[in-house]
């Protein structure tokens, strides 16, 4: 089958960003102009996903600022610049409104906590036999869309139950990140060494947020598979589909940065600036004559 959804995982409660976090999430914190969910968004729509679903933090704000974000078509802003004659800046806006269909729910609270509640909660938006793809808002992706690099992976591999992405880091910096354990000629993984010293690690390809999966990992997917402080792992879940030989690894050609805390995220928004902005040159200059 072709790949055509997604879900998009929130950040959590996001507590090193504290206190903007208490009111907005914080994957509604910018990148340039523009929201980290958002470039997760674009990252989808440009690898051809027909719809996405948001999973947000419960018991939250979240739901309600994402759906406001995405839906909310501004006619006075719209009506406003019209008036103004500015209306050329509201195709920022329009450019949000059409993108492909997203849904936003909320993820269920009685789930255990950990990265993989959210995906089980959107279970039932998946169909029985859909691969779809799954990106955690934390990290973003310059260059080629990683999701795009999965979908291309899944029509060599049709019968793939899941394959991961990973991005080579430098070797003493695998100890942060899951070192990806795979048979470079196959691509099969063997699995995956969390946090592991540098020495101990399979190899210097560290495991991140962008998946593709199919409903095979909604079996490990439950509160009767919880692992390491009692949370629901993604990285457990798709360990379980390891000995079917059918688990495959796809190294990202992009620029994966995480945004989790506030340094990672002034790099990747640095990164962001240099390279999409017409503003650049002059970060530059600034940044060179910083005393």
């Amino acid at each position: 089958m072709s790949v055509k959804k997604a879900i998009i995982t929130d950040a959590g409660f996001a507590s090193r960003y504290l206190p903007i976090t208490k009111t907005i999430p914080k994957a509604m914190i910018p990148i340039g102009a523009k929201p980290v969910m958002q470039l997760c968004v674009e990252e989808c729509a440009n690898a051809g996903i027909e719809e996405i679903i948001i999973v947000a933090t419960p018991n939250t704000k979240a739901r309600e600022i994402y759906d406001d974000y995405f839906h909310n078509k501004a006619e006075n802003v719209k009506s406003l610049l019209d008036r103004q004659g500015k209306a050329s800046r509201f195709e920022p806006v329009q450019e949000i409104l059409d993108f492909p269909k997203i849904t936003i729910i909320e993820q269920d609270p009685t789930l255990p906590y950990g990265n993989g509640s959210p995906i089980a909660t959107a279970k039932s938006f998946i169909g029985e036999d859909e691969p779809f793809v799954v990106l955690y808002s934390d990290d973003v992706v310059f260059g080629k869309s990683a999701v795009k690099e999965l979908i291309e992976a899944y029509g060599e591999h049709p019968d793939a139950k899941a394959i991961i992405s990973g991005q080579l880091v430098p070797h003493e910096e695998i100890k942060k990140y899951a070192s990806i354990d795979y048979d470079k000629e196959t691509g099969i993984l063997r699995g995956l060494v969390e946090k592991p010293a540098p020495e101990d690690a399979a190899s210097d390809l560290a495991s991140y947020g962008r998946y593709l999966l199919t409903p095979a990992v909604f079996e490990y997917l439950n509160p009767d598979f919880t692992g390491l402080d009692g949370e629901l792992w993604t990285a457990d879940a798709i360990a379980h589909l390891v000995p079917t030989g059918k688990v495959f690894v796809k190294e990202t050609s992009g620029h994966w940065m995480t945004t989790g805390d506030p340094k990672n995220y002034f790099m990747a928004h640095l990164e962001y600036v240099l390279s999409n902005t017409d503003y650049a040159e002059d970060v530059k200059k600034f940044v060179s004559d910083y005393k």
